[in-house]
């Protein structure tokens, strides 16, 4: 009998034969999900970060957990311990769900809710760049040009939760999001609190879009929906990044999603114009989705264009976007400013990425031969190398591939200019990986692969910032920090190579005799 992928297999395929790795109701799975999406919760209570002006440091329960080295142990391993049970229930349902029809969309539905709306709640964990927004809609709203003028210049800035690193640093972020942010503000007034629930809401607007246009952008492919959906949305990466943390970036790759979908599916006038508006405004929260621009042009210019049409739609997609980003510069004054805050993240790096690595052991070699301004120097010249490579990759993408791989191709092209960065943030790989799963993620080594990043960036996001009070004396930063790997990276230990359901998953031989029993 010969393996069948469960990826292209149809909702309306025919019913399946119940062995024994073919499992019936996932409610167990769903609802131990659900606790640990729960426990993440609580523990954030404890180890989230939450404001100095905010009235919930006033609160009595607030204060007990925060105030009190065991109280944030215990929290930490809340923490720790839920955003792995939440990893592990991932891996259950696909276990559950083995062929994705029927039933499927219902139960992966339901594990999205129900996982999520813990995370509504939660105080933002794994980033602090929430309350970075807050401040810069504080700057708009006192009519100041924030591509010109920090956050510090705000009256109260350390009490608001801004990290003091980014404080003369202009935001990366286009005019769309900067109007999001001063409505907010406004809104929000001077209730923090309030202004960080309002971003979260605006965050979920970008899950709302990623959900629906990744089932449709899959469809156009002949992949199952309802699997891409359980790799992207039902991811405990993503619940963490684009929920918990509440970045932009949700909203910037749901306009991307759905400006890639227009154009794909309506190779006309109708698309391109749609796809482009989409894709500008997209680029208009976040600039960084200008490496997916060109692929509208192409998908615009259509199946079997010469490279003449293919030039002609690219300007056409550029002179439109120029256009419109012109008209909102003008309304809000600030021009295209945008472009002069894209190196803000200049200088970063992170030992985990390949160039950041790079950076790491060479700047330890210069550091023993030159001095500090010359070891400095000699990072961001790799720095930048590695961003130009990436960009160059991303440009090749333009060119070189087949037209039935374009969707792909433009998530090849963000994947480029992510890998070779000095910096990778772990929401920073939710920018490309929607479009692989759209256009198919292999049952072999591929989807092993994933299993294993989403372990990675969970272990490292739970660990990587937590609020702890500097002025307790017996528990400190770091102490919480080695606490939550431990507990973290021993949770994933055990469910890659002692758990007995969880093991299976990333066995590629075990999964094929699970998918040859499909009829």
């Amino acid at each position: 009998m010969s393996s069948i992928d469960p990826e292209r297999l149809p909702a309306t395929s025919a019913p399946v034969r119940q062995g024994r790795y073919i499992y019936g109701s996932p409610l167990r799975t769903v609802v131990v999900g659900t606790i640990g999406s729960l426990l993440m919760m609580l523990g954030s209570f404890g180890v989230g970060w939450l404001a100095d002006a905010s009235p919930l440091n006033r609160l009595d329960f607030i204060i007990s957990l925060r105030y009190n080295a065991g109280a944030i142990i215990f929290c930490i391993a809340l923490l720790a311990i839920g955003g792995m049970m939440m990893c592990r229930e991932w891996l259950r349902l696909s276990q559950k769900l083995v062929v994705w029809r029927g039933s499927a969309k219902f139960w992966t539905w339901l594990a999205i809710i129900l996982w999520t709306a813990p995370q509504l709640l939660a105080f933002p964990l794994f980033s602090r760049d929430i309350f970075s927004y807050f401040a810069q809609g504080r700057v708009m709203q006192a009519g100041l040009n924030p591509y010109e003028v920090g956050v510090s210049s705000i009256n109260n800035f350390f009490q608001y939760g801004a990290d003091p690193l980014w404080a003369q640093s202009p935001p990366p972020y286009g005019p769309v999001f900067l109007w999001i942010e001063q409505f907010i503000a406004w809104v929000a007034g001077n209730n923090i609190d309030a202004g960080i629930y309002l971003f979260r809401g605006v965050a979920l607007i970008g899950v709302g879009l990623i959900a629906y246009f990744v089932p449709k952008l899959a469809a156009l492919h002949d992949i199952n929906e309802t699997r891409a959906l359980w790799l992207i949305v039902a991811n405990p990466l993503f619940i963490a990044q684009f929920v918990t943390a509440g970045h932009n970036d949700s909203l910037m790759t749901g306009l991307m999603l759905a400006a890639v979908y227009y154009a794909a599916a309506h190779r006309n006038w109708k698309g391109g114009l749609l796809g482009t508006t989409l894709m500008t405004m997209a680029v208009a929260v976040k600039p960084i989705a200008l490496v997916a621009l060109p692929f509208i042009g192409l998908l615009w210019a259509g199946r079997r264009a010469t490279w003449l049409r293919k030039f002609l739609f690219w300007a056409l997609t550029l002179a439109i976007f120029v256009l419109e980003m012109a008209v909102m510069g003008f309304i809000n004054g600030f021009g295209f400013g945008w472009v002069g805050a894209l190196s803000t993240t200049g200088g970063q790096w992170i030992w985990y990425a390949p160039i950041g690595f790079i950076t790491m052991c060479l700047g330890l070699v210069a550091s023993a031969l030159f001095d500090s301004n010359m070891v400095s120097e000699f990072r961001d010249t790799i720095g930048s190398v590695g961003k130009l490579i990436g960009m160059l990759g991303a440009v090749v993408v333009m060119f070189v591939g087949r037209d039935e791989k374009l969707i792909r191709r433009v998530g090849i092209a963000l994947a480029f200019v992510v890998v070779f960065s000095p910096m990778i943030q772990s929401w920073y790989l939710l920018w490309f990986i929607p479009f692989f799963a759209v256009s198919g993620i292999r049952t072999d080594w591929q989807l092993d692969f994933y299993f294993i990043t989403t372990l990675f960036f969970m272990i490292y996001a739970i660990s990587d910032q937590l609020d702890v009070s500097p002025y307790l004396q017996d528990f400190d930063m770091n102490m919480g920090r080695l606490l939550a790997v431990v507990i973290s990276l021993a949770y994933a230990c055990y469910l890659v190579f002692l758990d007995p359901a969880t093991r299976r998953v990333l066995r590629r031989g075990r999964r094929s005799t699970i998918y040859q029993m499909v009829i």
